[in-house]
């Protein structure tokens, strides 16, 4: 497993499904009824009963977020979010990318969660580019981790290189111009 980690952040190869932190963000669709990729693992994962909790959600806009139970995954929560898809970066889609991981800390911290892990959020089937992706959520969970005590620990769990390769460079270099994690 490879890692690249600073105090508080971690960026990981691996599989969120299985990870035990406190909770699992889902880049889901906004239906939340599940889907292909991370959304459709963390469904397969954790049983029917969060497919049945998530009916009684309706739904969720893009740029916000949900909160499950964790059912039969690791982790106690999933904080459901939907991610913007790419339309050439002329659409918003910053902004609402942005929202997804402040959506996200903020129901982790409402919860007193201690931990989260994040995947790489509209970087599958929405063609977010992963570099602009890394950048956007690792400067906003810098923002946030700078003013805020929990989540302690955030992680990225990344099922592929090329993914790793964007987070772990880009966090190289956030940490290079400002050691302030």
């Amino acid at each position: 497993m490879s890692q690249e980690n600073s105090s508080r952040i971690q960026i990981v190869r691996g599989d969120i499904t299985t990870e035990r932190v406190d909770a699992i963000v889902n880049a889901a669709n906004s239906s939340l009824l599940g889907g292909g990729g991370v959304d459709g693992a963390i469904h397969r994962a954790a049983g029917p009963e969060l497919l049945a909790e998530c009916r009684t959600l309706n739904g969720c806009p893009p740029g916000q977020a949900r909160m499950t139970r964790g059912y039969r995954l690791a982790a106690k929560f999933v904080i459901h979010t939907v991610g913007p898809v790419w339309r050439g970066g002329t659409a918003g889609e910053s902004g609402v990318l942005a929202s997804c991981y402040r959506e996200s800390l903020q129901l982790a911290q409402i919860r007193d969660c201690d931990s989260i892990a994040f995947p790489a959020i509209s970087c599958g089937a929405f063609g977010y580019p992963l570099v602009e992706a890394a950048f956007i959520s690792i400067s906003e969970v810098r923002k946030y981790i700078e003013k805020n005590e929990r989540p302690a620990t955030v992680k990225w769990i990344l099922l592929d290189s090329a993914a790793l390769l964007a987070w772990t460079s880009v966090l190289k270099q956030v940490l290079k111009d400002n050691r302030s994690f």
